[in-house]
């Protein structure tokens, strides 16, 4: 059983909500067709997951009081998680293995439109 939210983690969970909704529009203005949101497994979480022709895009959605601190919370060890569950999810879905894959990341914050960091960072191999 877990524990009941606290307001301010509550009001947390509403911003991201939001901000991935907001992502979610702003992909789909831009022609990206959402293939899943919040997709989860074991390596980690990946925010929005989507196509736009021969390109997978794994999104990560950053809310923070200004676009410099939602591009500065991108810890290098989310990166690697987020890695890790693309290819679970590439895995599970053979069919989209042969398209170019990239990682994107989307910052909303409430004085300004969302910026999207197209090829935000790519895998090391």
């Amino acid at each position: 059983m877990t524990a009941p939210m606290t307001p301010a983690k509550q009001k947390a969970w509403r911003l991201g909500q939001f901000a991935e909704t907001l992502a979610v529009w702003q992909l789909r203005a831009k022609g990206y067709r959402i293939l899943t949101r919040r997709f989860r497994c074991r390596a980690g979480e990946i925010d929005i997951i989507a196509r736009r022709g021969n390109v997978l895009v794994f999104v990560e959605v950053k809310a923070r009081r200004n676009a410099a601190t939602a591009a500065e919370s991108l810890s290098s060890r989310q990166i690697s998680r987020i890695i890790r569950a693309a290819e679970a999810f590439v895995q599970a879905h053979p069919s989209l293995a042969a398209l170019d894959q990239r990682f994107d990341a989307i910052l909303i914050s409430p004085r300004g439109w969302p910026v999207h960091l197209v090829d935000a960072w790519r895998p090391e191999h």
